[in-house]
């Protein structure tokens, strides 16, 4: 399965993808009707103390992403929702993510996380 990550404020053509936010707040000024999404996976998303602690700060993102990949391993949600993914029949996911910065977030991540758990 390809995963891709994105912005979810950017255009949201990505033909028949599976589009998952995986935010745990929902991201403002985005209307959910205008979503377009197969699921509001914020069961993925960071907890919301490591998320305050990371911050978005670029010298935090190794200690943030072992955190966060600890807290994947320990969540039963995070293993149905993987499960789903290898019984779905679309062939790309789109984790869609409201940070500013592209390359320094948790959908990064969570992208190379899952990759790693669908082999």
């Amino acid at each position: 399965m390809k995963i891709t990550v994105q912005r979810i404020y950017d255009d949201a053509s990505t033909g028949s993808a599976l589009r998952w936010l995986v935010d745990r707040v929902w991201p403002r000024g985005v209307a959910k009707e205008d979503a377009a999404l197969d699921e509001w996976a914020k069961d993925l998303a960071p907890s919301t103390d490591l998320r305050k602690w990371f911050d978005h700060r670029e010298d935090r993102f190794d200690e943030f992403s072992e955190k966060y990949r600890h807290e994947l391993d320990e969540r039963d949600e995070a293993g149905e929702l993987i499960d789903q993914l290898k019984q779905s029949k679309k062939k790309e996911l789109v984790l869609l993510f409201a940070a500013k910065d592209e390359k320094i977030n948790h959908a990064v991540v969570l992208r190379d996380y899952l990759k790693e758990q669908l082999k």
